[in-house]
């Protein structure tokens, strides 16, 4: 099954942070963070329709205004997600220039912003057409911390301590529907966009007794109930899970929280800006170190790591910060390695 999500982070581990995520198949991308996003060819910041903010530190934030010089003037809704304020803080932002000319733009931009506040989310859209005027559109419950809910996807989100709020997110794909072909074969059925329905079916998680109509490969076709088919043709495999972290304190809580959030994810981009030997700083700036990005890794039985975020006061360090935190992922003593 060829992976679904393709992600990368845009700058290198000592950059701002901004983890770039396309989805393969759909002629979209996400983006986790919006620090100094420059890097991106115009191309792919415009496949953008979600970007998720941990919070807005200058380098988390920074690359907003470059997002839309590249979307003023296309007619686009683009969503936004962040902490408690984010709404505010993207007003301040869209209010900071002059939009007397908006309304000779054919084309109407508008950001749908979501903040989080504890297990409540908050909506507001900016649209050019009211030069960027603010819509309140009200609150609702968060299910489950489930931030974004489509068939093929879904973003849950947790709320984490930095000093002040801030988000990760977990990114999983819907499972797999697989047809097995050479069974499709023996059972004397034609391929075809049947399959598909089939498919879709399962997925929907439609009752045993659902009837499905399959061509036979002689002409005509067959009456079957869906549970028959599902379990003679179909196989079901996991989704990818991708889990994103950075700008937290090494407390219980947190520790607790990004387990749950990450538990089983095929890669974790976990922040890791301070080396081991330097936890009292790490503790003072409310950032992980490279000893806890591991760990946190195997606790939460991630498949791999990707940690970024490394402090500028290790330059050319890079493999020995990562030797530091592979070592705690694989639960190794370092000085006995």
């Amino acid at each position: 099954m060829r992976p679904r999500f393709h992600p990368q982070l845009v700058n290198d581990r000592y950059g701002d942070p901004a983890l770039y995520v396309d989805l393969l198949f759909e002629r979209r991308a996400l983006l986790f963070d919006l620090g100094d996003i420059s890097a991106l060819p115009a191309r792919a910041v415009l496949r953008l329709s979600d970007v998720f903010v941990s919070h807005a530190h200058i380098d988390h934030f920074f690359g907003f205004d470059h997002l839309l010089r590249l979307f003023v003037g296309r007619a686009r809704e683009l969503r936004l997600y962040g902490p408690e304020g984010f709404i505010d803080r993207v007003g301040a932002r869209l209010g900071g220039y002059t939009w007397s000319l908006a309304e000779r733009y054919d084309n109407n931009l508008s950001f749908l912003v979501t903040e989080i506040a504890g297990n409540r989310a908050r909506r507001a859209r900016f649209a050019l057409s009211r030069r960027f005027a603010r819509e309140d559109l009200g609150e609702a419950a968060l299910d489950g911390a489930l931030l974004l809910d489509e068939p093929s996807i879904t973003v849950r989100v947790a709320e984490l301590d930095h000093g002040t709020p801030v988000l990760g997110f977990a990114l999983a794909e819907a499972n797999h529907v697989n047809i097995w072909p050479n069974r499709v074969a023996e059972m004397g059925l034609a391929t075809g966009p049947w399959l598909t329905g089939l498919k879709q079916a399962v997925f929907a998680g439609l009752p045993d007794e659902t009837v499905i109509e399959a061509p036979l490969v002689t002409g005509g076709s067959r009456a079957f109930p869906l549970g028959e088919l599902r379990a003679w043709l179909v196989s079901i495999t996991r989704g990818q899970k991708i889990a994103y972290v950075t700008d937290v304190a090494g407390t219980e809580e947190n520790f607790r929280r990004i387990v749950e959030l990450a538990e089983g994810a095929d890669t974790l981009f976990i922040e890791a800006v301070f080396r081991a030997a330097d936890e009292e700083l790490a503790r003072s700036r409310q950032h992980l170190t490279t000893a806890e990005a591991g760990w946190l890794g195997r606790m939460a039985r991630a498949a791999r790591i990707e940690p970024f975020h490394f402090s500028p006061r290790y330059p050319e360090q890079e493999a020995e910060i990562l030797a530091e935190i592979e070592a705690a992922f694989l639960g190794e003593d370092p000085d006995k390695g």
